[in-house]
């Protein structure tokens, strides 16, 4: 069984982090807590996350800075950053949040649904990700064992294959629709990766069969 999504929340303010762990308390996930950027950045280092919730206020390095450094790290740039900050914040806060690499912005205080609903599709589509992933390898072992050998009448888990590859075709759809019931135009580039790696996975499963 995979290992449940972690989120990674970051603020100063423990009251903070505890009110988002009461907003995210209803999903499936791990929620991991960091006090500063700096404590961030350490966690970076061995935990991998679905997901970064990030307070753009913070003493010393704030969440911009944070978001730069894990955005020149290989290991984490592809990890999408939500920044939370309150609603006086600068005008050109959100423009700085966009231009660093955030995929959303919200301002505090925020609609919690509306917070969930954002976390739980970035979980999804992590978790998919992963899935993907698993069966991508499952294809790779098995073109490896067969094609060069010519055995590939010997019996299979092609059936399995085309199981997990549809469940996960048909996961997509699902969360797509969803993406645009919420009208989350954050989601269009990560959806449209996820998509386009399934349809190569669907494509090589084809070939094998």
């Amino acid at each position: 069984m995979p290992d449940r999504a972690k989120i990674l929340m970051v603020d100063d303010r423990e009251e903070n982090l505890i009110a988002l762990e009461a907003i995210l308390s209803s999903l499936d996930l791990v929620p991991v807590r960091a006090r500063s950027g700096e404590e961030a950045l350490k966690a970076l280092l061995g935990t991998e996350f679905a997901l970064i919730l990030l307070d753009v206020r913070m003493p010393g390095m704030d969440g911009f800075e944070t978001a730069a450094h894990i955005k020149r790290r290989e290991r984490t740039r592809n990890i999408p950053i939500i920044f939370l900050t309150v609603v006086d914040s600068a005008p050109d806060y959100a423009f700085r949040g966009y231009a660093a690499g955030a995929v959303d912005y919200l301002t505090k205080p925020f609609d919690p649904w509306v917070l969930r609903a954002k976390v739980a599709v970035f979980v999804e589509l992590y978790n998919m990700t992963q899935r993907l992933t698993e069966q991508a390898a499952l294809l790779r072992e098995r073109l490896a064992a067969e094609l060069p050998n010519g055995n590939a009448d010997q019996p299979s888990v092609l059936p399995e294959l085309s199981r997990r590859l549809t469940a996960a075709e048909n996961e997509l759809t699902r969360v797509r629709e969803a993406a645009r019931k919420s009208g989350d135009s954050s989601l269009t580039s990560p959806l449209a990766d996820l998509a386009q790696r399934l349809a190569h996975l669907r494509a090589g499963f084809d070939a094998l069969s």
